[in-house]
Order: C-alpha cells, then structure tokens, then sequence
C-alpha cells in the first residue's frame, strides 16, 4: 500500500494508506452509516463529488459483483475505510473492491480512524477535503484546494446523466429482460428524468408492472406533454442525483411546466427536492446530511420503516402550505416525504428501493402504478 495524504478544510492534516486508485481528488466528505452495502454505496450516481467515510470499520470483505452495481461506473471521489480487506469471502463475488477501485479511477484511503472523521462531521458538517498519493505538503494540499471548485459550484448532473433514451426491461428479481406485450402495456408506460438514478430504481418501477424509458435530464417538457397528450406515456418519474439542486436552474423550468400540464408524477432524493423548487419552495443544506441505512420514517399509517437515505439537502418546512407530509424522518423530524394539493404528484427523500428492512418502503412503488395505469 501507498502513502496517501489528507487535508480538510477546516486544518485538518492526515496520513493514511492507500488502496484503489492513485493520483489527486478534491471532493466533498460525508459519513455513511450503513452496515453492508459497500458497493451499491461507491457506485451510487448521487456520491458524485464526494469522499465517503464508513462507519462500518470492515470495508471490502465481500468482495464486489457485476449485480450489484447501481450505474455503470463509480462516480464518487474517494472512499474512507478503517480496515479494508483485500482477501474477500462471498459465493456472490467476482473479484475485489481494489481492482474496482482503480477500474473507475477512485481512491480508496484505509487505515484511518474513521471514527474520529465522523465525530468530527457530525460536530463541524460536512466539508470539502483534498487526498494525494501525489503530495505529501500540507502547504501545497492547502492551496490546491482553495483553488478548486466547491461541490455547490458544479454541475454533476451533466456528468452522471445518460446521454441517449433507453428502455430499461429488468425487475427487482429478474436478470433476464422482460417481453412487453406493446398493446397491453400502452397505458403502462412512464419516463424516467435521469439525474442519476440508480439501477435498482428502475428495477422496482418495472417490478411494479410499469414499462420504463429512460431519458437524459437536458429533457424539454413540450415533448413529453405532448406524449402525455397522445396517452404514449401515463406518467414521469424525476430520479435521484448528485449536487446541490438549486444549480439546476434549466432543469427547475422544465419541471415547472410538467407540474401546470397536470402529469402524474413520482419522484426521490433530489427529484423530490427539484418539486419542491420548481413549485416555489428553495432547499435548504443540512449540517451533515443523513447517509445510511438505518434512518426510521414515519408513514402515512404512524408505521415506522427503516429507510436508506443519502442527501445533503432538504425541502423546507413551509411546503405545507401547498402539500401534504407523508413521510417524517424520527431522528430529526425533517420532512421525507410530500403529496402536493390537488395533483397526481407526490415524492420522498429516502430511497425505498434499497431494502434495509424490517418494515420498508416499497410499496410507493406500486402506488405510483396504480396511478400511471
């Protein structure tokens, strides 16, 4: 292993090892709470910008597979681990988390006291940091990252969103494509906005009996008013992604007017958050955000789910004036989910796709649906 050397924003200086790939990344560090999932975590699309520091100390035990990737390519800047295990043990792997790694140009930084870097996070928020195999000043760590762009000040949304349409055809539990019959599946069919999404999303939109298409998020909403019009599609989900939502100024028009045309329409994580603004009502940053697997949501019910979630941002307490709350975060009773007034729109923070259990989330799924058809 390599020398890798650390430096935040607020002084911080650090030596660790390293793991993965090499080289220079300036990103934005945020802790991940979860217990397993490593690799859906890394190739999630909405760490895009992000160094993610695990809670969970044993980081690469399981070694990685084809299955579990959420999008094609690991767009996250770094990830932070206590202890990583090159040597993995699971009849699902294919190889390990450092040859991944350093396929997808992300640096893995491991004996380290993550522990240390969450307390401080949770203490001071989440902030920029730089990571060198390269450099070992803290002088010369110091100014490249005040000379870098900030993780508000970029479009990732341009990097992470898919460049031509395309018809997803695989379920939760199916690896096989699914056969649509085009004649019984006309009134079933919605268009997913990529922002980033998440594979595993587009699995349970098609488990849930929906044929999916997936466009780029430079979408213009006369195309798919017009579709809607001519009843080619029954719906619109707005995806995940990464970045700060209130950059997304072209996106936030779009959705303005396929909120006046009256469209059916689902969304999580930042397509939660680009409702939100597009009805009129800004995102606010959290101080650290809430990233993991463990966060209990209260449901329309007063059921408790445990939730997976992973946002920096938020949607402010006044939206009750045009919606209502669905969904409430337990730990520190932000809003995670809305049904707006008098529309077929409603969206959540979490991600109901990830399956932490016990009680989940996926039945907003076949909700939507039920609308759609």
């Amino acid at each position: 292993m390599q020398k890798v050397w650390i430096y935040l924003e607020n002084g911080t200086f650090l030596e660790a090892n390293s793991f993965g790939a090499t080289g220079t990344s300036v990103g934005e560090i945020v802790f991940n709470t979860s217990l397993t999932g490593y690799q859906e975590i890394i190739t999630d699309p909405s760490y895009a910008g992000q160094f993610v520091t695990f809670t969970m100390p044993e980081i690469g035990n399981v070694g990685v597979n084809e299955e579990d990737m959420e999008s094609k390519t690991a767009y996250c800047k770094g990830v932070l681990v206590r202890n990583y295990h090159h040597e993995h043990s699971n009849f699902r792997a294919q190889g390990d988390l450092d040859a991944l790694l350093k396929e997808h140009n992300v640096l893995g930084i491991c004996n380290i006291d993550t522990r240390y870097l969450t307390k401080m996070l949770r203490d001071e928020g989440a902030m920029m940091m730089i990571a060198s195999t390269e450099v070992s000043s803290k002088e010369e760590l110091a100014k490249k990252l005040s000379e870098s762009p900030r993780i508000e000040d970029i479009n990732y949304i341009k990097e992470v969103s898919t460049k031509e349409p395309y018809v997803h055809k695989f379920g939760a539990w199916n690896h096989e494509e699914l056969a649509y019959n085009k004649a019984m599946m006309s009134d079933k069919k919605v268009v997913v906005v990529d922002f980033g999404v998440k594979r595993n999303i587009l699995n349970e939109l098609v488990q849930s009996g929906l044929e999916v298409e997936v466009i780029p998020s430079t979408f213009k909403a006369e195309d798919l008013i017009a579709r809607f019009e001519a009843k080619e599609i029954g719906g619109i989900f707005l995806s995940n992604g990464p970045g700060d939502p209130l950059t997304l100024r072209e996106e936030k028009e779009e959705v303005q007017k396929l909120i006046d045309a009256n469209i059916p329409m689902f969304a999580i994580c930042l397509g939660h958050q680009m409702l939100s603004i597009a009805h009129g009502f800004d995102t606010y940053k959290l101080k650290f955000g809430q990233h993991g697997g463990n966060h209990p949501v209260a449901n329309p019910d007063n059921v408790v789910e445990i939730t997976a979630q992973n946002h920096n941002y938020n949607v402010p307490d006044n939206i009750i004036e045009i919606a209502e709350i669905t969904h409430q975060n337990l730990f520190d009773n932000t809003i995670e989910g809305v049904k707006y007034k008098n529309k077929e729109i409603f969206s959540v923070q979490h991600h109901p796709e990830a399956s932490p259990g016990p009680h989940e989330s996926k039945y907003i799924f076949d909700e939507f649906a039920k609308i759609v058809k």
